[in-house]
Parts: structure tokens; sequence; C-alpha cells
């Protein structure tokens, strides 16, 4: 399994507009078919010094192996949301893992 994990720091200024148009293309992400699991979301009120939440939003994707996010990083869907959305954040970081060999 290989799972690709994006947070975003989305810029103070957006409108309510735009943040609808960015949570919208999180959802049209998710729903791409090599996607075998999909969530979004806001920072947890999880208070402890070790947790991050500085973030605006995080996407968690699971898809089947490297061929799955091969697939997920060039259909139009992933192009749309880079280009309807990409003006959106100030900063994002992309965290990808593959499963381990015990």
């Amino acid at each position: 399994m290989f799972v690709h994990t994006v947070y975003f720091w989305l810029k103070p200024s957006l409108t309510v507009e735009q943040r609808r148009t960015f949570v919208d293309g999180l959802k049209s992400l998710i729903s791409i078919k090599t996607v075998r699991f999909g969530h979004f979301g806001k920072p947890a009120d999880t208070d402890r010094p070790i947790i991050e939440r500085g973030y605006s939003y995080a996407l968690v994707v699971a898809l089947d192996g490297a061929a799955g996010h091969e697939h997920y990083q060039i259909v139009d869907t992933h192009d749309r949301f880079r280009q309807q959305c990409g003006t959106f954040w100030d900063k994002f970081v992309i965290y990808d893992s593959i499963s381990a060999d015990p």
C-alpha cells in the first residue's frame, strides 16, 4: 500500500467561495479510481506540545502501490485541483510512505 499525505497552509485572505472550491477539490481527489481510502480534514482539537496544528487542511489517500500513486498524480482530476486551487495556499508539505516489509 502507498500512502500519500499532504498538509496545506491556506492563505488567510481566502474568501468563503475559495475555501468551498478548495474543499470540493479535496473531495474530487479522494474520488480518483486508484484511491482505496481517502480522508481530508482540519486539525483536531488535541493540545499537546508534540502535535503540529498550524496547517489548515490535511489530505490522506491510500493507494495500491506506486503504480496507483502514479495514476493518481497524472489524472485530469488531480491536474484540475492544482489549476483551480494552486493559488490558495502559502505552503504545502507532502509525506509519502509505502508498506514496509517486516
